[in-house]
């Protein structure tokens, strides 16, 4: 496919901004659109929707992206003194969008319009304020920044009052984990998949949840937390836009794509012990060296994850839809590594490093698992060394809801239309490897996800990056998606 240029368009004439004027002043915009015609009145909603949905939508994320707890760098963790900050303008900024605000037991944000029928199932939106350290100031600030533009949008064109069903923008307090090594905590709570237990867990510092919410005059008990859980016949769906912080989108020259699912996830600790031993004295024939079968591993890892194909011929269950989707989404990492004593003139006495192993494909999962599982023994075994494998992490695949899918794909195809022109796009449909808060909510609701192009897919990273285009591409999907349900 040629390459598709995706901007807003130029500009409009200052008649033109007088219509947009007009309209956000709400004064007789009917007369003033006939005045100037129905083309003229079209250019100046182009040139409102790229103020709002781009232009502003960008010059909040920088604003944001400025909010740290450090110097130097972007860091907000949950309920830190920045977090505490940016969610006091994030709420400023959605009741400028006509939405009703308040903050729950659990810190997150909320900002609700009820639309025409308050009682209705509600749509939520969301996405996270919270950040990692030496973050980027894209992930999960664009996908609220951009829902609350919509909504923006829609109060100045009067047409927040029209909306069928009540409408809640949800700024999730906690998605990264960093403060308290739980990730979700915000989305969990909602979804009533977080344990009253949680509020005992500490920081580094050994302050507990319970204790840095008190902080913040939030009094949580587990009673509170508890009831905290939406009904799940009060939600009608969940939506969340968020950077790709992948390469795909890039690879193809488009700003949107639709998100199939999420990738079910396990966490592995592997403990390989053998013999400490001098440098220098012990010959190689003679060592059990923990740090060469670690290596070995992890080799072995690599491969099975290269080609899962070539590693599960006789697993019972094996069919060819299990090793085509293993073949395009499974992804293995080893991110620790720890030696005993660590020093360099000893063998070591003890290796422990982490595996990380997601795919789409949850059986296919459970599969690599029991093969990597019984090859890595195994090498343990011809090594002469010991090996432990903890599981310490697992979470199944979320897929998105076909029908909401559906719907999110129309929208973003009507944002290609506005900003390329008459030109058929298809949109792309692509997994994610990352956990986001849609996890969670999946456990309550229906879900559905767009991701937004990012430089080079980078992310958690200063070097984080989306076009200006881009982000009013995000802007425009969300609105069309909301005007279906007028």
């Amino acid at each position: 496919m040629a390459a598709v240029r995706f901007h807003f368009s130029v500009q409009p004439p200052v008649r033109f901004l007088l219509v947009a004027v007009a309209i956000a002043s709400s004064i007789s915009s009917s007369h003033c659109l006939s005045a100037v015609g129905s083309q003229e009145a079209e250019n100046g909603r182009s040139y409102l929707f790229q103020e709002i949905l781009r232009d502003e939508a960008m010059s909040r994320l920088n604003e944001l992206g400025k909010v740290s707890d450090v110097d130097g760098y972007l860091e907000r963790t949950f309920l830190s003194p920045a977090s505490i900050t940016a969610g006091s303008i994030f709420r400023r900024w959605m009741e400028e969008a006509g939405l009703t605000t308040w903050i729950d037991n659990m810190g997150n944000i909320h900002g609700r319009v009820d639309g025409m029928n308050p009682s209705a199932p509600a749509l939520l939106l969301g996405s996270h304020l919270d950040t990692v350290v030496d973050a980027g100031k894209f992930d999960g600030a664009l996908g609220v920044i951009s829902a609350i533009s919509a909504l923006k949008v829609l109060k100045i064109t009067e047409k927040l009052g029209r909306l069928k069903r009540p409408v809640e923008v949800i700024a999730f307090s906690d998605e990264e984990g960093i403060r308290f090594q739980s990730t979700f905590l915000g989305s969990a709570a909602l979804a009533g998949k977080l344990q009253p237990s949680a509020l005992n867990i500490t920081d580094k510092s050994g302050r507990s949840l319970r204790e840095i919410l008190r902080q913040s005059s939030i009094d949580t008990t587990e009673e509170s937390l508890i009831q905290m859980k939406y009904e799940p016949k009060s939600v009608w769906g969940y939506v969340e836009i968020h950077i790709e912080q992948g390469p795909v989108l890039e690879s193809v020259g488009l700003p949107l794509g639709l998100v199939k699912g999420i990738a079910g996830q396990t966490r592995l600790k592997v403990t390989v012990a053998g013999s400490q031993g001098h440098a220098g004295t012990v010959p190689m024939s003679m060592r059990r060296d923990p740090m060469a079968a670690a290596a070995a591993l992890m080799v072995l890892l690599e491969s099975l994850c290269r080609r899962p194909g070539d590693y599960l011929p006789s697993y019972e269950g094996r069919s060819a839809s299990m090793i085509d989707s293993l073949s395009s989404s499974l992804v293995c990492t080893v991110g620790e590594i720890s030696c005993w004593p660590s020093a360099s003139n000893v063998i070591p006495g003890q290796v422990a490093f982490t595996i990380d192993l997601r795919t789409i494909d949850d059986m296919g999962r459970e599969a690599v698992l029991h093969e990597l599982s019984s090859r890595m023994y195994d090498i343990c075994d011809k090594r002469s060394v010991s090996c432990m494998i903890e599981r310490k992490h697992d979470a199944n695949a979320v897929m998105c809801d076909p029908d909401l899918s559906s719907e999110l794909k129309s929208a973003a195809r009507t944002a290609f239309k506005k900003m390329a022109g008459k030109v058929e796009i298809e949109v792309p449909m692509l997994m994610s490897g990352a956990g986001h808060d849609s996890m969670a909510m999946a456990h309550l609701t229906k879900v559905g996800m767009l991701f937004v192009r990012c430089r080079g897919g980078i992310s958690h990273s200063p070097q984080e990056h989306v076009l200006d285009d881009d982000v009013g591409a995000a802007g425009l999907a969300i609105l069309s998606f909301l005007e279906t349900l007028m």
